[in-house]
């Protein structure tokens, strides 16, 4: 009843024409656009369509930054659109949309939109099931998220068009909803996720009526199907801003996994170093897999089931082992983590207790592993939140880079595990550390 009110409501709008900002009114130049994204553009003009750039490329660019992507809109269907490319792909079924494979660029073409009406368009909940009504360009502009992502580009005039007052949200540094914030977020709750990824990442403040349902609408999280959900929650983990992304998430309980496993002191102290550490690498250009950041933020999970174990009198190494499965089983299902990473995920933390053992050929066996690196920067990890001792990183650190001379002399003189290593967490001389902290794996 509400989608058919506001669909009744809408046509009037669509009879407003757009705001259009010509190149002495704004900072983007069409230089600033990818090559592949311009040569689309123009095959779409010169077939006689509408296509502009659009969303997030527009909105980066007005901000002075980089856009990782150049997405298209278009008047054209995709049947209209994959002719004219000679490496063109339709895709989707929820969204149709066409990849187009310029080089070794691939350009995102979208079809302008309308809003859905028919009954059977949302599910219970209000979320939409299909998006396929394609639609005038005033009509895709209406039914986008953001009013600072409904913005459109054109390279060969260098006119920006505005429909919902997205140019003056980016310049007020806001972001806001288009539409009534209830049903918006109805239609699809992940919007919630992305409304505080991109107030974090990119420095700016939630309007008060965008922001005001989040708590009141975080239960509809529940119904989004784990792998769409695991796809947005390593977007705002990625986002290099993850420490402020997550602590927003937190505040307005829109994620409760995150608050099952960041329920202690220790284990936020960890997550902390974690997305710290994430946040650096992205912002000097470096990669950072997914499958390590979701180790460190199931670590404090995996030490209290291992600890749980050995207070019921298991030995350590069986401990470890059987918390390592049951942690993969319920706690990675709370974050939906693709069985892909979780294999990944065993090899760091089954890496671990190797580290202390350094007789022998083990440290050379260790060395020889696939997974070393990222267990060694996940033991510095451990180091810095005082779980092992500072000594143990650096030995390998040095280890790592030492001649054979050198390394036959560490051998000889590194200290052999103490009984019962890694079984519980180390205790201080003076005052012990919280239980919930491991000495080791």
């Amino acid at each position: 009843m509400i989608r058919q009110f506001i669909s009744r409501l809408l046509p009037q709008r669509f009879k407003k024409a757009p705001r259009i900002y010509d190149a002495t009114q704004h900072n983007i130049r069409a230089d600033a656009i990818d090559e592949a994204a311009l040569i689309v553009v123009r095959r779409l003009h010169s077939a006689g369509f509408q296509a502009f750039i659009v969303g997030g490329a527009v909105r980066d660019l007005m901000l002075g930054r980089r856009p990782k992507d150049f997405d298209i809109a278009t008047d054209a269907t995709p049947e209209e659109i994959k002719p004219l490319f000679r490496r063109a792909f339709i895709i989707g079924r929820r969204f149709r949309l066409v990849h187009v494979h310029t080089g070794h660029d691939v350009i995102e073409v979208s079809t302008f939109r309308s809003s859905q009406t028919d009954e059977d368009a949302t599910d219970e909940h209000g979320r939409l099931l299909s998006d396929n009504v394609y639609g005038t360009q005033a009509q895709d502009a209406l039914r986008r998220d953001f009013t600072i992502n409904a913005l459109y580009f054109d390279p060969e005039t260098e006119e920006i068009w505005d429909y919902v007052g997205g140019v003056n949200d980016v310049r007020a540094h806001r972001l806001k909803l288009i539409g009534p914030p209830v049903t918006r977020y109805r239609e699809d709750p992940v919007r919630m996720l992305r409304a505080v990824r991109l107030a974090a990442k990119l420095g700016l403040t939630l309007a008060p009526t965008s922001e005001a349902p989040l708590i009141k609408l975080a239960s509809l999280m529940r119904n989004i199907p784990p792998a769409r959900l695991f796809e947005e929650t390593q977007k705002l983990l990625l986002s290099g801003n993850a420490q402020e992304t997550v602590a927003q998430v937190r505040r307005y309980q829109l994620l409760p996994s995150f608050d099952a496993l960041l329920d202690t002191p220790t284990a936020e102290r960890f997550a902390g170093i974690a997305l710290a550490h994430t946040d650096a690498r992205l912002k000097i250009g470096k990669t950072v897999s997914p499958a390590y950041l979701f180790a460190a933020l199931l670590w404090p999970a995996l030490i209290r089931e291992r600890d749980a174990r050995l207070e019921a009198g298991m030995k350590p190494a069986p401990a470890f082992l059987a918390a390592m499965d049951t942690t993969l089983e319920e706690h990675a299902k709370m974050l939906a983590v693709p069985r892909r990473f979780q294999g990944i995920i065993r090899e760091i933390w089954g890496l671990q207790p190797r580290f202390e053992q350094r007789q022998g050929q083990r440290p050379f066996r260790l060395l020889e592993q696939p997974r070393f690196r990222a267990a060694y920067d996940f033991l510095c990890m451990r180091a810095e939140n005082r779980e092992v001792l500072r000594e143990l990183s650096t030995w390998w650190e040095k280890f790592q880079k030492a001649d054979d001379d050198t390394r036959k002399a560490m051998l000889a003189t590194a200290p052999k595990p103490e009984a019962g290593s890694g079984s519980r967490p180390r205790r201080r001389r003076k005052k012990s550390q919280s239980a919930n902290v491991a000495t080791s794996a």
